[in-house]
Formats: structure tokens, sequence, C-alpha cells
């Protein structure tokens, strides 16, 4: 150990190792060998008959041992310390018979050795903590390796972290292609009202998942994103929606949600029909998260020249969202339900509404908004100047079939409603 200083700074290596930082490991295993004054400092995993060096501490000594290096274990000294053969703690390998006898003694000019087992949580032994020098230490006693056994207990911590955020990234993966493979996601439409007439003008294209657990939309989207399948998921959702298009008339049109990963995979792009562009409206939310603006500007600009409207949604619910507006220039700001609910009780979500009412004039953006779940609030926000509405008091989401039903009797509608004509002539009294 140190010659000046025999103290060992557990609390800062408690920290960091809790820290969970990817080289809390590395600089665990650079303190451990500097402060015991060994040359070589390792954490191996027992797979079969091997161990495999997993994190490795060796400065100038790279080429002698490496991360991914493995060996048999019956070739080093592991098996021999659990099974009771070798001591953990060999000041002076040479004073070891059994040691002495060892090829790896000699082919890795090993004269001192200190290791202890990791244990994992349910009493696994995952692997070994070990310390190696080629020049004898005398120094190393019992309170060196109570040291080393109280950071190996710390290292299997931080495993046993990443074993069970592996372990649950592999369930996550395998729930989210179950989800494909058994077609669990299914397509409902909530319908989008014109406030000033009242007439049906889109729809929303909104998940819905068949699975037993029962969870949001939002978390299955947001699991397949950590999986590396977001793009796929929300794609299949988007198809399911646009097959919609040929059931609808050519004057509905219809929303889908959309990640700005996958609008800039071009996944969307390739799979939107030539012919119904027009009728395709792109929802980017206030939650997602867009590292580059110009990436993606530059592919929704490929589709706004086809025709396709561009809509940011849940606008008024915070940062992201104006910014999404500012940067993307939306054809269409979707006014959070946050920003809509009893609007008529609260001045400050008036004022909210109405600065968004004003900024969408000036910048030719029509405002629709979310969760209108009354009558007062609907009137409210027709006063203010809002133009399209959707939320329960206008119509829940609903199947296909019923959509399609709503588009009939609405049509019906339309055609008995006497036409009223402007006229400049004065009409008598009777």
């Amino acid at each position: 150990m140190s010659a000046g200083d025999d103290r060992f700074d557990i609390k800062g290596l408690t920290k960091a190792l809790d820290e969970g930082a990817d080289s809390s490991l590395r600089r665990a295993l650079e303190a451990v060998r500097e402060h015991l004054g060994m040359q070589v400092a390792y954490v191996s995993e027992f797979v079969g008959d091997r161990t495999i060096f997993r994190e490795v501490d060796a400065p100038g000594l790279e080429h002698v041992v490496k991360p991914g290096d493995s060996m048999p274990l019956d070739y080093v000294y592991c098996r021999h310390i659990l099974e009771g053969r070798l001591p953990e703690l060999m000041p002076d390998v040479l004073g070891v018979p059994f040691a002495v006898d060892m090829p790896f003694t000699h082919d890795m000019g090993v004269r001192a050795h200190m290791s202890v087992p990791i244990k994992l949580r349910d009493g696994k032994v995952h692997g070994m903590f070990c310390c190696i020098s080629t020049e004898p230490q005398p120094s190393l006693n019992p309170r060196d390796l109570r040291m080393m056994r109280a950071v190996a207990e710390l290292a299997a911590i931080l495993i046993s972290r990443e074993i069970d955020a592996t372990t649950e990234q592999r369930v996550n993966f395998d729930l989210i292609r179950r989800v494909l493979d058994n077609d669990e996601l299914a397509v409902v439409v909530q319908p989008i009202f014109r406030i000033a007439d009242n007439r049906l003008l889109g729809f929303e294209c909104l998940s819905r998942f068949s699975g037993p657990e029962q969870w949001t939309p939002d978390v299955w989207f947001t699991m397949a994103a950590s999986v590396g399948l977001g793009t796929e998921l929300e794609m299949r959702a988007v198809e399911k929606g646009l097959a919609l298009l040929d059931m609808f008339p050519d004057d509905i049109y219809l929303t889908f949600n959309v990640s700005p990963d996958t609008v800039i995979s071009g996944s969307l792009a390739e799979a939107l029909p030539a012919k119904h562009a027009g009728r395709v409206v792109v929802e980017i939310t206030e939650h997602a998260s867009v590292q580059d603006y110009g990436t993606l500007v530059a592919a929704l600009n490929d589709m706004r020249e086809k025709g396709v409207r561009l809509a940011v949604d849940d606008a008024g619910a915070g940062y992201a969202s104006l910014r999404h507006i500012l940067t993307l220039q939306p054809d269409i700001i979707k006014l959070d339900i946050s920003l809509t609910r009893n609007i008529q009780d609260d001045l400050a979500r008036h004022a909210l509404a109405a600065a968004l009412v004003h900024f969408g004039r000036e910048t030719k953006s029509q405002i629709l908004a979310e969760g209108v779940e009354t009558a007062v609030e609907l009137s409210v926000l027709g006063e203010l100047g809002v133009e399209t509405a959707q939320g329960y008091f206008l119509g829940r989401p609903m199947p296909t079939a019923e959509a399609c039903l709503l588009v009939a009797q609405r049509q019906l509608a339309d055609r008995a409603r006497p036409k009223i004509v402007a006229s400049n002539a004065k009409v008598s009294g009777r």
C-alpha cells in the first residue's frame, strides 16, 4: 500500500459507485490498485469453465491482460481460492506451495496476489475482484483484505444494477416484439370539429393496446423507444391509420402522433400515399425531444411540399412546445388540455390561450383546442377565436365503424340544412 497514507476513501468510492457512471468500476479498480501498490487489478466474470476479464486496470501491461480476454478457471487462481486450496491473501506467492506448482504463477510472473469473490444479491458468485503484483508485497495484511471485500461488495451492487438493467431491457424488448408480432395494436379515432358551425373536419388517430398489461399508450411508446423499436411501433400505428383514409370522404383529414426520430428516419415519408398527402396531419408532441432541428425541419419540409400539414401538440404545456412552434412553424397549433380545462374560470389560462390565438393569426396557423369537455369551455374558446376543437364533449375516441357512421350522419345533416343566401335587399315586415 502507499507508504505515506494507509487510509482508503471508501465514502468517495461509494459515491462514485452510486452515481452509476460507466467508468465507476474502472475508477474503483484504479483506486484499490494504487492503494495496495499492485500492478494489475481486474474484475472477472465466470462463464462456463472460463473467467472473462470484464474490467482491467493495468497501466503499461495492456499487452498482458485487457478487458475481454479470458482464461480457463483451472489455470488461474480463482477456483482454487473459492474451493479453499489457495488463500485470498498471498503477500508472497512463492511462500504458498500450491501456487508455486501452478503454471499461471510462472507464466504471469505473479509474486503477490489478493482476490475476493464478487457475490450478487442472490448469493451467486459472479466472478472475482483480484489484484496482482510481480513483486512481493509483505505489507499486505488482513485489513487490506477487509477493505478489498468491502469494495467487492460495492462492485457487486454496481454489477447487479447493470444486470438488472440488461434484464429489464431484454424483457421490455420482448414485450414490444410480442405487441408487434401478435398485432396487439389497434387504432381508434377522435373527431375534430370546426367551432363556428360544428362541422366535422377530421379525426385524430389514437393507439390502443389489447395486451393483458392494460398500460396507457404513452407507456408502450416510451418503452419501445428505450429498446430501439420506437419507430417500428409508431409506424405500425401510422400504417393502420393511413389504411382508414379510403374509408372517409376526401374532405376528412387524419392526424398522426409521431416522434422526431420517426420523421427523420424517412419511414413516414415512404409510407404516405401521394394521393392522400393533403389529408394527413403530422403531430409533433411537446414532450418529444429534438436533438437536431435542422434535420427534422428538412425531413418535414419534404413532406409538407407534398401537401402534408404539420401540427405541434400540447401547446402551452411547457417550454418545448413553444420552441417547436417557433422553429417548425406549424400549420396547426394544438392547445393543451391544461389550457382549455375550466378556461372560463381562470384569467391566466384565458390570457395565454388568447395570446396563442393572436400568434396563430399573425403566423397563419390554425388553432385547435384539445380536451374540450363542457359547452362553456367550447363557447369561451370560440369567442377567443379558436377555430377547431376536439374533446369528450364533442366526441370520445371511437372505433372506425362508429366514425364512419358519424361521417354519414353528418353528411345527411349537412344536406338537410337550408342554405342561407346573403342579400342586401330589405325584407318588409309583416
